[in-house]
């Protein structure tokens, strides 16, 4: 198993119990192959629960504005499998899972599905390590930017959808999008661009191709709004 020390570091977090953090990193797949061996599964299920207090607890405490419905919308965004596998994408965690022959040999390493409940897996074993509290600083720190920008105005910022619904109101086709990325796995960096017609309406960038077509929607309405167009 390749060594976690950049791992650790990368979390911000340094295990008084190693073995916690190689649990976290153990799939059914290699448990499978070495019986004996216990798989991530029970602190994914803990994980999950840890999550959802981080991210409630902060919005609760930090936005006194938000109701309870807006709240429930962020911090199912921010816990979704795409986010936490990004994250755990960005944390290269990837590299460090212990997976079956079979899953390794079909990309295991780099499953949306594997990836987000290992990222889970992960957070449960600080919790287990050093409470709650070490749980939430490795959570606010990958997740807070997108907590923040989702409570801006919950739902407002799904530029996809009011330019799909802008499209449609004035009978023009759907749009489309284009997107390409660059730069090593883990940190990859996305452009998108999108169309509606044959006018190019908008180009973006972001941490992941959702980011990328976001930003590429966004400057498109906004473009419309004011009069523009981008050819």
């Amino acid at each position: 198993m390749t060594t976690t020390d950049s791992l650790e570091e990368e979390l911000g977090h340094r295990f008084a119990d190693p073995g916690l953090l190689e649990l976290a990193l153990t799939h059914r797949s290699w448990s499978a192959e070495h019986p004996g061996e216990e798989s991530n599964e029970r602190l994914e299920f803990l994980g999950d629960a840890v999550l959802g207090l981080v991210v409630a607890r902060h919005l609760y405490v930090t936005h006194p504005e938000l109701a309870e419905g807006e709240m429930a919308k962020i911090r199912a965004a921010v816990v979704s499998a795409e986010a936490l596998a990004e994250v755990a994408s960005g944390l290269g965690l990837g590299t460090h899972l212990r997976l079956g022959r079979g899953e390794q040999r079909s990309g295991g390493a780099a499953k949306t599905s594997i990836l987000a409940d290992a990222m889970e897996a992960v957070i449960a074993a600080v919790y287990l390590d050093a409470g709650l509290e070490a749980a939430a600083r490795v959570v606010l720190a990958r997740l807070g930017d997108r907590i923040e920008a989702g409570s801006v105005t919950p739902g407002s910022e799904d530029y996809k959808t009011r330019l799909q619904e802008l499209a449609a109101a004035e009978g023009l086709p759907a749009p489309r999008y284009e997107t390409a990325d660059s730069g090593p796995d883990h940190r990859k960096t996305f452009r998108a661009t999108v169309r509606v017609g044959r006018v190019l309406t908008g180009s973006g960038e972001g941490g992941s191709k959702k980011e990328a077509e976001q930003a590429a929607a966004r400057q498109a309405w906004e473009s419309h709004a004011s009069g523009e167009t981008h050819h």
